[in-house]
C-alpha cells in the first residue's frame, strides 16, 4: 500500500525558454530529472511549499511566483524506504538564468540530488533521460506558444513505466 503525499514543484523558465532541472536518484524509479520541489509541510499551501522547496534546493529567493499553475499529476515512487503516491502541483515562474546559491551539498545529498542544469527547449525535445513529468516537453512547448494553460493541465496518474524521456 502506498502512502498519499502532497508535493509542489516550480518550472522556472529563463528568458530563452530553458527550464531549470535537478537530477535525482530514486531507489524505485532510478535516476531522473525534475524541477525543484518536494513534499508539503502540514498547514502549507502548494504555493508556499513550492516557494520553500525552491529556496531549500537552489538558495534562490528572487524568483517571482504569481501562483500560475502549469499542471497537476500523480505518480508512485519510494521515498526514504516508504512507498508513496505523490500528488504534485507544478507552478510556472520566470527568472534569470543563474546557478544555485550557498552551500547546498548536505541538502542535495539528503534528497539524492546528483546535479543541476538548465534544459533548452531543444534539449527537452531530444532528451533520452527520464523526466518528471514525462509530458514536460509538450507542456513547456505550449507555454512558449500560448502562455500558461488555463485551467492547468491535469495529467492524472502516470504509471512508472511511462516516466521517461520523450
Amino acid at each position: 500500500m502506498r502512502i498519499p503525499r502532497r508535493a509542489a514543484r516550480v518550472a522556472i523558465l529563463d528568458p530563452t525558454g530553458s527550464v531549470f532541472m535537478l537530477r535525482y536518484d530514486n531507489e524505485e524509479v532510478g535516476v531522473h530529472w525534475a524541477m525543484p520541489g518536494g513534499g508539503m509541510d502540514p498547514g502549507e499551501s502548494p504555493l508556499q511549499a513550492a516557494r520553500r522547496e525552491l529556496r531549500e534546493e537552489t538558495g534562490w529567493t528572487d524568483i517571482e511566483m504569481d501562483g500560475t499553475l502549469l499542471c497537476l499529476w500523480e505518480h508512485d515512487f519510494t521515498r526514504a524506504g516508504v512507498p508513496v503516491r505523490q500528488h504534485e502541483h507544478i507552478f510556472l515562474a520566470r527568472g534569470p538564468r543563474q546557478v544555485p546559491l550557498g552551500d547546498l551539498a548536505a541538502s542535495h545529498a539528503a534528497d539524492k540530488i546528483l546535479q543541476w542544469r538548465w534544459w533548452s527547449p531543444a534539449d527537452l525535445a531530444g532528451g533520452s533521460e527520464p523526466l518528471w513529468p514525462p509530458q514536460l516537453p509538450e507542456l513547456l512547448a505550449a507555454v512558449r506558444e500560448v502562455g500558461a494553460p488555463a485551467p492547468p493541465v491535469d495529467l492524472g496518474f502516470v504509471p512508472n513505466g511511462l516516466v521517461g524521456g520523450s
